[in-house]
């Protein structure tokens, strides 16, 4: 027997009760599992070893292991999630995969020495991600419409750093950030009166009212998506920065620390008329949709890299990121653009606990100088799951919890050389409190092209 849209509605509910949490980039949490395909291919290891300007997003002291001159990195990512969630009815299994399957992330930088400073300019996509969940999806609540999530966020760097001993040297960036994000949503129009903590005019007053009297299963959705692979319909920009330093304890031996101070965010928002909210039989209300309070997490970060003979370098880190800070619930206001008129004028305040806890990070990783030209890299990055099973939601799991890296790196000549990076990060499978089993692995590539001055 075919579902019917009722019974999907009713098995989609688990799913759709945290339909508006956020789309999370699903490698480290919500960061990525490395920066650039030095660092990446070597587990992400970063800390204490000179990896290029990729340096710019993880610890800007070890731009100071670099030699005379300048160097230009010119780069790019994809991001490879596989996504699929399932849950078991009386009716037999439902099972939904996302089309959200590839994700371009590119990356610029630019450093020179002078003297003791070092000095430049970087653009970075901090990560991007999302799911792509055909009309006919249990996640659609039998809506009838696709559902869909994206979220990039990106930073223009300005770093220093400086050499205040041979051995010593410390760094820091001014970062310039903005975040953007798509979401179509469907949730079970029941839900949305335990999810409304306040609001104003005839919308926030009418809806708690309406909506118990509405059918069983009718379903209620929030809109705000654009056309773009690098913009959201909701946008804000913000600051950040960082601060490091690298110690030379021997000729083998480099020691590295940095932290990442939490970003300044502003709220994402879209136009006044960028989004709507609709419940089945009531059509749709134009409006805005603000995202309260969205930042980036502080990290801490510290590392070693030993030079264990002339062709082999060994790397580890640890980071401890603090997403509990930024991600114990997430706020949402839709403002109507309806005229009083209408009765659904006013706004409404929503909030979803997230609860997500501090991540601890482990990047371990190797590289061998096969030759003058060919170096090889492997790693291993490890890290906890800083979502609570219960509440991970099927449209945005960031559950990944390992991966496995390599990478090779070859100079075609002293001044250019093209480094590359794998990652393949196995399943992992969480069930919720509702009992959706959502199952989540990567593949994941970076490239990059540097050219010396």
């Amino acid at each position: 027997m075919t579902p019917t849209p009722r019974r999907l509605q009713r098995t989609a509910c688990a799913a759709a009760v945290l339909g508006c949490a956020l789309p999370a980039l699903a490698t480290n949490g919500m960061n990525m599992e490395g920066y650039g395909p030095i660092s990446t291919g070597m587990g992400g290891a970063s800390q204490a070893l000179d990896h290029g300007s990729a340096a710019l997003a993880q610890n800007p002291a070890t731009l100071a292991l670099m030699g005379a001159g300048a160097r230009l990195d010119v780069a790019v990512g994809l991001l490879g999630p596989r996504v699929e969630s399932r849950v078991d009815t009386p009716m037999g299994a439902m099972a939904s995969k996302s089309d959200g399957t590839s994700y371009v992330m590119p990356a610029l930088g630019y450093v020179r020495r002078s003297g003791r400073l070092v000095y430049g300019l970087g653009v970075f996509a901090q990560g991007g991600m999302g799911t792509e969940y055909k009309a006919s999806s249990f996640l659609a609540a039998g809506s009838g419409l696709p559902v869909r999530s994206e979220l990039g966020v990106g930073r223009v760097m300005l770093p220093l750093a400086y050499d205040v001993t041979p051995e010593f040297a410390v760094g820091a960036t001014l970062d310039f950030m903005w975040a953007g994000l798509d979401l179509r949503m469907a949730a079970p129009a029941t839900q949305l009166g335990g999810l409304v903590t306040g609001g104003s005019g005839n919308l926030a007053m009418g809806l708690p009212q309406m909506l118990p009297m509405l059918p069983p299963g009718a379903w209620a959705r929030i809109d705000f998506s654009d056309s773009s692979d690098f913009t959201g319909q909701a946008n804000s920009t913000g600051w950040a920065a960082k601060l490091g330093m690298v110690y030379k304890a021997s000729p083998a031996l480099t020691l590295g620390a940095s932290y990442q101070f939490e970003s300044d965010l502003g709220d994402m928002k879209t136009g006044s008329t960028g989004a709507s909210m609709s419940i089945q039989g009531m059509g749709s209300i134009p409006g805005r949709i603000t995202v309260v309070d969205f930042q980036w997490p502080s990290m801490l970060a510290a590392g070693a890299a030993w030079q264990a003979t002339p062709a082999l370098l060994l790397a580890v880190d640890v980071k401890r990121i603090g997403w509990a800070d930024v991600m114990k619930s997430f706020r949402m206001r839709f403002d109507s653009a309806a005229p009083a008129a209408s009765g659904f004028d006013g706004s409404i305040d929503f909030a979803l606990p997230q609860e997500w806890k501090d991540q601890t990070v482990f990047n371990l990783g190797l590289a061998w100088a096969a030759s003058g030209q060919l170096t090889l890299r492997a790693g291993l990055n490890l890290a906890d799951n800083p979502i609570p099973d219960a509440l991970v939601n099927p449209l945005f799991p960031a559950t990944v919890e390992r991966h496995y890296t390599f990478g090779l790196g070859w100079r075609f000549d002293p001044a250019s050389e093209l480094n590359a990076s794998l990652t393949l990060a196995p399943t992992t499978t969480v069930t919720n409190a509702m009992g959706i089993e959502v199952a989540h692995k990567q593949r994941n590539a970076q490239l990059m092209y540097t050219h010396r001055f």
